[in-house]
């Protein structure tokens, strides 16, 4: 099996569908020699966050000296992006020779009775595997969807589980309301293992608290009291952090965006409670790690001249965390915005928040099926922005917001991570 062949056969599993429940996952991996059981674990489950909170603890523990695997999705240009070990993906070769071993086990399962593994079943047998081949010290692994039954809930005693900002999505999935949505991500919780929680407010706070009383854990909620701002700017944030009594002074972290300071207290915070479990964290590698953080794909600068930023917010907490950005930043500009959106997200809250700050907003579809049509979405700007432009193919979206941009404009591309990954590549690539 080469490269493309395992891509071919990860992608083509889509059709068996995402289902929550860890008795299929449990016995791939069993087959595989339970991977997930060689090394420590870092679990991070949210709605918005995750991926930022997942990178800052990563990055400082490789520059701690640990060797690290990263587990994250989706990805933006590359499949590989979602398995890395000391911050570099899984090389080609590795994730094909991989994918056929998980193949074979997959097989046997399906001429045993049992129901076919999904895709994201399978893309965690895959990463679980590796880190274990690769004798990785510590795994930091995002939730693909929810947490009490998502794949990557199996480890019965994580190091730490990490819950990051929640909000309103995959409500079909996880319950109509904040309440049963935050039951699930809160099933990462585990006896005995601490919990880290973002700054959470009402029932969200309450379901959390609850959790970690019943499974009898320490828990550790982040307060924006620990950030003190020091500079904001397009190229990132310097502030200071203090747990408990000891301080950090000027840190510094190139993500956009005043709302990646509780992310980035959420992260200080989880690596300050691994301090005290006795792991060897020295300072210099905090400031270090968070200096080199890059989260592509989330209010990301990507070109000068005209400005491009691009941003996968597709729910009504992305969309104020943009929102924000623009107004911070941009509060007299006029801003073009290249828009896409998949019809199952939050669209109504992201057009509301993002499209009164825009002077004109190009409409376009993210490669993938369920994308919502151009025209209907339009419609829908259209109640906020006077100049609406639909283009139903990205690359001649992008063309043409950069010439109604001029050299000096701010182009803005949001609404899916989907879209923003093609646009990464098409703009790196021709511009």
């Amino acid at each position: 099996m080469d490269y493309n062949q395992a891509i071919e056969y990860i992608h083509g599993t889509y059709k068996f569908g995402s289902k929550l429940g860890l008795e299929n996952i449990k016995d791939l991996l069993g087959r595989l020699g339970n991977p997930h059981k060689k090394f420590k674990y870092v679990h991070i489950a949210g709605t918005n966050g995750k991926g930022s909170v997942t990178s800052m603890i990563s990055n400082i523990l490789y520059e701690a000296g640990y060797k690290v695997g990263m587990f994250i999705s989706p990805y933006l240009e590359n499949f590989t992006e979602r398995i890395q070990v000391n911050l570099n993906e899984i090389p080609r070769k590795e994730l094909a020779s991989i994918t056929e071993i998980v193949k074979e086990k997959v097989d046997e399962m399906v001429a045993s009775g049992r129901n076919h593994p999904t895709e994201f079943e399978i893309v965690t047998a895959i990463g679980f595997f590796y880190f274990a081949q690769q004798n990785v010290d510590i795994a930091v692994v995002e939730v693909g969807l929810g947490g009490r039954l998502d794949a990557t809930n199996v480890v019965d005693k994580p190091l730490l589980s990490v819950i990051t900002s929640i909000g309103f999505d995959h409500m079909d999935i996880l319950g109509d309301s904040l309440g049963k949505i935050t039951y699930e991500k809160a099933g990462i919780i585990k006896p005995g293992a601490p919990v880290i929680s973002y700054p959470q407010l009402g029932v969200v706070r309450d379901v959390i608290r609850k959790a970690a009383v019943d499974k009898g854990t320490p828990l550790f909620e982040v307060s924006g009291d620990q950030i003190s701002i020091k500079e904001i700017s397009m190229e990132g944030n310097i502030f200071d952090f203090r747990y408990e009594d000891r301080q950090y002074r000027n840190i510094k972290l190139n993500l956009i965006g005043q709302h990646q300071l509780l992310n980035a207290a959420t992260a200080l915070t989880a690596i300050e409670v691994m301090r005290d479990l006795n792991l060897t964290i020295p300072e210099d590698a905090i400031y270090k790690g968070q200096s080199k953080v890059r989260w592509p794909g989330r209010l990301e600068k990507i070109h000068q001249s005209p400005t491009i930023i691009i941003d996968g917010a597709h729910n009504d907490a992305g969309a104020d965390a943009l929102a924000n950005t623009i107004n911070t930043f941009f509060p007299h500009e006029k801003v073009t915005l290249v828009l896409g959106v998949l019809k199952d997200k939050e669209v109504d809250a992201v057009v509301r928040r993002i499209c009164p700050l825009v002077h004109t907003a190009i409409i376009t579809r993210p490669d993938n099926p369920r994308a919502m049509d151009p025209n209907q979405l339009g419609k829908k700007v259209l109640e906020y922005c006077d100049k609406v432009i639909i283009e139903p193919k990205i690359e001649k979206a992008i063309d043409t917001s950069i010439d109604v941009a001029g050299q000096k404009g701010i182009v803005l591309i949001c609404g899916s991570l989907y879209l923003v990954g093609t646009v990464r590549s098409y703009i790196k690539n021709n511009f």
